[in-house]
């Protein structure tokens, strides 16, 4: 496997790939930070379920995809916002709404990865990782 600078960046662009040539599952390699934003798209009804695999060298994430009845897709876009070379933050009262509340925005916080509805329960800010909807 190949040493990415971006591994949310390459997360979503997997799924992204896979998503748009209707596969069923797709598999990458494990991080902290990957297995919590693939809970929260699992939680948010994106994603149908993941499972960590675990192998050497390196533990690799199960992700299956979610489609409609006609296959319709689940994830219609899925954006990177904050990259290596620009980092996008935002206060607690600055909390971006996706589609005025149909798509998700993932935050990296404080309080740990969460959506932007629990930061703004929560009341913090943080680094804005992606928009999914």
């Amino acid at each position: 496997m190949a040493y990415t600078t971006d591994p949310i960046a390459d997360l979503l662009t997997r799924i992204r790939n896979a998503n748009s040539a209707n596969h069923d599952s797709l598999e990458i390699s494990s991080s902290k930070l990957k297995v919590e934003v693939t809970k929260i798209l699992v939680r948010e009804g994106f994603v149908k379920s993941y499972e960590v695999v675990t192998q050497t060298p390196q533990d690799k994430i199960k992700i299956v995809l979610k489609y409609g009845v006609k296959r319709e897709k689940a994830i219609t876009n899925l954006r990177r916002i904050s990259k290596p070379g620009l980092r996008v933050y935002c206060g607690k009262e600055k909390v971006p709404r996706v589609l005025r509340g149909l798509g998700i925005a993932i935050l990296s916080t404080s309080h740990g990865v969460m959506t932007d509805r629990e930061a703004r329960h929560k009341g913090v800010g943080g680094e804005i990782l992606c928009y999914v909807y």
